[in-house]
């Protein structure tokens, strides 16, 4: 799976899979069945780096952007969440558990992990390995408070051999959306609150978006190691395609992220997506 080797004009990002469902209480699946644990690989020095002290100033900047864009952003937000109230019954803001970065632990201390799927040969006990964990994503609600049950058949992420790589999250005319969400995200503000979880530490500026937790049991070991980093509010694949992307496109964009980053590159990126944000390039 092999990511194309140029910029295209494409769109800002916006959540894959935005809506799915409640936010879930359990930190991960509990007993889960043999075909969905989760692959556990080892530890690679393979995410790009900038050094510690440009990645320490940088990180500053981010505090002080999403503490600026947070208080900047609050009446337009307030206005967001009263729209929404008014439109469609349920809360304004949407929470959800999503793949965050993966923690490092020993081996010795997966053995008993049932909800993992261990490398080849098992876990050496003094090894370091990636393994999944989660943290709570907040956004504005634009689908439908019952939209599971009004459209189950949208929220059927079954896959057989071959068809993850090929499928895709977004559609152009999703009943799913109500009339403010979808005004919402063709202004792309439904992400706003996003900056919350920038300021503590859950997200960065830059990184792959938030996956959904129902399709990462597609991923091969070597994908995995998208998690070797924070997920974030935009990042490459969402200006090299965003939607239009299937999710193998995604992926190559995603792990070529990890091991090309730097602090010149998410900036490069933001710009791009300040670029499409202005435009509306690509929102739906």
């Amino acid at each position: 799976m092999t990511p194309p080797d140029a910029l295209s004009s494409a769109a800002v990002a916006l959540e894959p899979g935005a809506g799915l469902t409640a936010a879930l209480d359990a930190e991960r699946p509990a007993r889960p069945s043999p075909d969905d644990r989760l692959h556990v690989v080892p530890v690679d020095d393979i995410v790009g780096s900038s050094g510690w002290l440009l990645e320490a100033i940088y990180r500053g900047v981010e505090i002080l952007v999403a503490l600026v864009g947070l208080t900047v952003a609050l009446p337009v937000m307030l206005v967001e969440a009263a729209l929404i109230r008014w439109d469609s019954p349920g809360a304004a803001l949407f929470f959800h558990q999503r793949p965050a970065r993966s923690t490092i632990r020993p081996g010795r201390e997966l053995k008993d992990r049932a909800d993992l799927q261990p490398p080849p040969g098992g876990y050496r006990p003094d090894a370091l390995y990636y393994v999944p964990s989660y943290f709570r994503l907040v956004k504005f609600r634009t689908m439908y408070r019952d939209a599971r049950q009004r459209f189950p058949e949208l929220y059927d992420y079954t896959f057989g051999p071959g068809e993850f790589h090929r499928g895709y999250f977004k559609r152009g005319e999703d009943p799913r959306v109500t009339r403010i969400g979808r005004m919402l995200r063709t202004l792309t503000v439904d992400e706003l609150p996003n900056l919350w979880c920038v300021l503590v530490g859950d997200m960065r500026l830059v990184g792959p978006r938030p996956e959904s937790p129902d399709v990462v049991k597609y991923y091969t070991p070597d994908e995995m190691y998208k998690f070797a980093v924070k997920p974030g509010i935009t990042g490459l694949a969402q200006i090299n395609g965003r939607g239009l992307l299937s999710f193998g496109e995604t992926l190559a964009w995603d792990l070529r992220y990890v091991r090309t980053r730097s602090v010149w590159l998410d900036i490069k990126i933001i710009l791009i997506t300040l670029k499409y944000v202005i435009t509306r390039h690509g929102a739906f």
